[in-house]
């Protein structure tokens, strides 16, 4: 696998601060953000590329080992032991008495050698990827599937109903390859659900507002709502205040992986003022206030 240098990425020298990473990737990721680029596929790499760098670096313990190890940081810990492990074997071995054995160390861990420390072969678990899932408030209320792009490869994944914003899952086996027979790494997937224009999420639960005319408030009637699972009839009570909230249940978000369960729908009415009233109209409204 070619070097990966995230510096590189967000086009940073090595001394950057973390201000400096930090406003870097901020720029980057709206340049190349999915949104902004639909169907562009070197957009798309570029992107994920981008949050892989800032992953690393923006997190001072694995931007240090980073720096040591390169794109192998997250087998530090590893590779200082079985370094370790193979320094004092060198020192028992009158064989190789006359060499420091550091290059065959960092020859064997990159896969140039034989991979053996002390008599056993390493095994390094696969690098963890991450991945970022844009949805709509609507997509978010529907089960439904998505093919992902992840280091060049297509993952196709099920997007459960009521999956919430920033909520991570993780799909086991689905990061890099691990070294030496290791176990591969994990693909964690954090979604973004975006607002919507009419409803508002509060957990399980939608709210929105909804216009009622004055005669509709004063007289009572029947209106016609709107849901995200349909539209229903509404009863509305003679002399509803403007502000009044109706509940509607299990008119709301579905419950994440709990079939059939969904939150409530809450709706405040916003009583409108008629306005351009014709002299007639006047006369009436004249006529109430007087009786």
């Amino acid at each position: 696998m070619p070097f990966v240098d995230y510096y590189q990425i967000l086009g940073l020298q090595k001394t950057a601060t973390d201000k400096e990473i930090k406003n870097a990737y901020r720029k980057l990721a709206r340049k190349f953000h999915p949104d902004l680029n639909p169907n562009d596929k070197e957009a798309e790499k570029k992107f994920q590329e981008l949050n892989e760098a800032n992953e690393v670096l923006s997190d001072p313990e694995k931007r240090k080992k980073y720096d040591q190890y390169g794109q192998d940081w997250q087998h530090g810990a590893e590779y200082e032991k079985a370094r370790q492990a193979q320094s004092q074997q060198r020192r028992w071995s009158s064989g190789d008495a006359g060499g420091d054995g550091f290059s065959d160390f960092f020859e064997s861990m990159f896969g140039g050698g034989s991979g053996f420390s002390g008599g056993r072969q390493t095994k390094y678990r696969g690098q963890d990827y991450k991945a970022e899932v844009h949805l709509d408030l609507r997509d978010a209320y529907e089960t439904h599937k998505q093919t992902l792009t992840v280091n060049g490869k297509n993952i196709r994944i099920t997007v459960p109903a009521g999956i919430e914003n920033g909520q991570t899952i993780k799909i086991p086996g689905h990061g890099g390859k691990g070294a030496s027979g290791g176990p591969d790494g994990d693909l964690y997937i954090t979604f973004t659900v975006a607002n919507d224009p009419r409803f508002r999420r509060a957990g399980n639960d939608l709210h929105v507002k909804e216009e009622l005319n004055l005669y509709t408030a004063v007289l009572g009637g029947e209106i016609i709502i709107e849901t995200l699972s349909g539209k229903i009839k509404l009863p509305v009570k003679a002399e509803t205040q403007n502000g009044s909230v109706v509940r509607l249940k299990g008119k709301g978000f579905p419950v994440y992986k709990k079939e059939g369960q969904f939150g409530d729908l809450y709706l405040t009415f916003d009583v409108k003022v008629p306005t351009n009233l014709t002299e007639k109209q006047k006369e009436l409204f004249t006529e109430l206030s007087k009786s």
